[in-house]
């Protein structure tokens, strides 16, 4: 019996069955602020907004949600590096609201993504790589994914984006062996980034020639 109700909170706890508990609060209260999202999240609450913030730039949502969420992150993976436990936002980007039909768009494309990542989880695994000091390390990688999102890079926040969800699946399931993978798609996307600049750069000189 108690395995059993370990098992349900452990499901009940991935990121993909609280993204759908997201959906629900949205629709019972015409919408949500990223303030209310990241209230109260419990010991996962870091990783967790680092998931919300960049699952938003993914979607092809109208509107400037790269620069939006992408700002938000490079300032969460900022208050990482320094050691902060909890994550402040300032008030023109926590008061930020997401109507119903956004939160649903978001999950919709997101946690099919998610469960597939969940199905490889290992809690536990490899836990040195899970601790205090790895979380500030990744705070780098973090801010530079940030950044990735913000630049305005046609197609460019798919791999970033990638990179932060694996990043954040990984700190909230305590899993090291996912965290070294996530380390190597953010270099993948670094990489992809540079290039996808390079193309960019190269077409804009050939326009002004």
């Amino acid at each position: 019996m108690t395995e059993q109700a370990t098992g349900t909170t452990e499901q009940n706890d991935r990121a993909s069955a609280r993204l759908h508990d997201l959906t629900r609060l949205a629709h019972e209260q015409a919408g949500l602020s990223i303030g209310e999202v990241l209230c109260g999240l419990g010991h996962t609450s870091t990783a967790f907004t680092i998931l919300f913030l960049a699952l938003p730039a993914l979607i092809p949502i109208p509107g400037p949600f790269g620069v939006v969420f992408g700002s938000a992150l490079a300032l969460v993976a900022a208050q990482i590096a320094l050691g902060r436990r909890t994550i402040w936002l300032p008030a023109f980007l926590s008061r930020r609201r997401l109507s119903p039909a956004i939160v649903d768009l978001i999950v919709r494309y997101s946690a099919p993504i998610l469960a597939r990542i969940e199905t490889v989880v290992r809690p536990g695994r490899l836990s040195v790589f899970t601790g205090g000091t790895m979380q500030w390390l990744l705070s780098f990688p973090i801010f530079l994914l940030a950044v990735a999102i913000v630049l305005p890079i046609p197609l460019g926040n798919y791999m970033p984006v990638f990179a932060l969800v694996v990043i954040s699946v990984a700190l909230m399931a305590r899993d090291g062996l996912l965290i070294l993978a996530a380390l190597f798609v953010s270099a993948l996307a670094f990489v992809a980034t540079a290039g996808l600049i390079q193309v960019a750069i190269t077409g804009l000189n050939a326009i002004g020639s």
